[in-house]
């Protein structure tokens, strides 16, 4: 056990079990392609679903002060959270995270999250440094799939292809982050399930590192859409996020801090229902080229939301 958790001084130490919280739905607006997502409720309910859910790496930011009690602020440095994203939450519901501490010399720990009627989450890892490779969930769930040879949605895609050019980014507490996250840091802030005064303009300068951090769910709002960077499939279609991985390597990641972004696709996948694009990022700080985290995500399409799908699959030789 490291330092205290005194990025959440509200929160009830120590435990491996957070309390039940009720994440807000803050994606109701967010549209990429020329449409509304799943996260929108009309187009939730015309794929069969009762709302539009929260996205997942929502639930990351649960898990921050529990890891912050087992690892100090080197989960903020070096931690990766792994995880497999299993039933959808809609505003309203309530999650609690849940950590198994790791065992003695074990180099990764589990987590998991449930509804408060038990109906799981997510599913996943996490760990602090380096690790065998393979060690993490989504890395495993990489290593047992299937080639894909039936794929129509995102047939002119392949592995190893990387995005169109390197993109620079940055997030600053009010700056608009587009369309396909139509809010601000701190919006989000003031929604956040687990406040952390190191996350904010007025305690940013009271961290370990002397200035405000990005949550880490919010990682994944500062890296965005790789759509327009050429790696996406043909539409319009909707996807949502099926599994995700954020890693850092020289963190944390800083509110105002220029970043250089790199992609690449991974894997491709598919199921059923969905078609997946397996994509790493990786994120530099901009002018030193030097890596301070990655993240790998597994996005998913619901072949039901291309209008073209069966047409297409008969003409390639596809439909059953």
């Amino acid at each position: 056990m490291a330092e205290s958790t005194a990025a959440f001084p509200d929160f009830p130490v120590p435990a491996l079990c957070g309390p039940l919280r009720a994440p807000r739905q803050m994606l109701a607006e967010q549209t990429y392609g020329g449409h509304k997502s799943i996260h929108d409720d009309a187009t939730a309910a015309g794929l069969g679903l009762r709302a539009g859910p929260i996205e997942g790496p929502t639930h990351f930011s649960q898990f921050d002060p529990l890891l912050a009690g087992l690892f100090g602020r080197l989960w903020f440095e070096r931690g990766c959270i792994s995880a497999h994203y299993q039933n959808m939450v809609v505003e309203g519901e309530e999650v609690r995270a849940f950590v198994q501490a790791p065992a003695e010399g074990a180099a990764v720990a589990r987590i998991w999250a449930e509804k408060r009627d038990g109906t799981p989450v997510l599913t996943g890892s996490v760990s602090i440094g380096e690790v065998p490779a393979g060690a993490h969930e989504l890395e495993q769930r990489i290593a047992r799939l299937r080639p894909a040879t039936g794929l129509v949605i995102n047939r002119d895609l392949k592995v190893g292809q990387r995005g169109a050019a390197p993109e620079t980014v940055t997030m600053d507490f009010d700056q608009p982050m587009g369309p396909y996250y139509p809010f601000t840091l701190a919006d989000k802030l003031e929604a956040i399930t687990e406040p952390s005064p190191w996350y904010t303009r007025a305690g940013g300068a009271g961290s370990p590192w002397g200035r405000a951090i990005i949550p880490i769910e919010m990682i994944s709002v500062l890296l965005g859409s790789s759509d327009a960077h050429g790696l996406k499939g043909r539409g319009p279609a909707v996807g949502l996020f099926a599994g995700q991985q954020i890693r850092l390597v020289n963190g944390p990641l800083f509110v105002g801090q220029p970043y250089v972004l790199e992609r690449e696709i991974i894997a491709l996948s598919e199921s059923a229902r969905t078609e997946s694009i397996w994509i790493r990022t990786q994120v530099f700080e901009a002018g030193t080229h030097t890596l301070v985290a990655e993240m790998i995500l597994n996005h998913a399409t619901l072949k039901a939301s291309y209008p073209d799908y069966e047409r297409e699959a008969h003409a390639l030789g596809l439909a059953s």
